[in-house]
């Protein structure tokens, strides 16, 4: 059973940056796929990034040029870099993994989940 546990979050100003981080205590594969989705209350979990087991990524339009996501499988950690952060970006953000998936923004996509952690930026 692969789990994950995020950290990172935390409250910025519009502007500011957060780097997320999401480790697993297991083994993962080389070739799981990754991907960071968030939910504001009342909205839907949406897809942020994703990152396949090929190295491929993609990213929701609304982050385009100011998140980046990235992998380092010897740490077995994933990361969400978080720049220019808009009120709109707050939520729980959550990561996931699944096998060889691809880079895919839909949730149905993935099996495993973390607990999320929480983001606030303020205007």
């Amino acid at each position: 059973q692969v789990e994950l546990v995020e950290s990172g979050g935390g409250s910025v100003q519009a502007g500011g940056s957060l780097r997320l981080s999401c480790s697993t205590s297991s083994y993962v594969y080389e070739n799981y796929s990754w991907a960071w989705f968030r939910q504001a209350p009342g909205k839907e979990r949406e897809g942020v990034a994703s990152i396949g087991h090929d190295g491929r990524t993609t990213y929701a339009d609304s982050v385009k040029g100011r998140f980046a996501i990235s992998r380092d499988n010897a740490k077995n950690t994933q990361y969400l870099q978080m720049n220019s952060l808009k009120p709109e970006d707050s939520g729980m953000y959550y990561c996931a993994a699944e096998l060889r998936v691809g880079a895919t923004l839909n949730r149905d996509d993935f099996g495993i989940w973390g607990q999320g952690t929480q983001v606030t930026v303020s205007s």
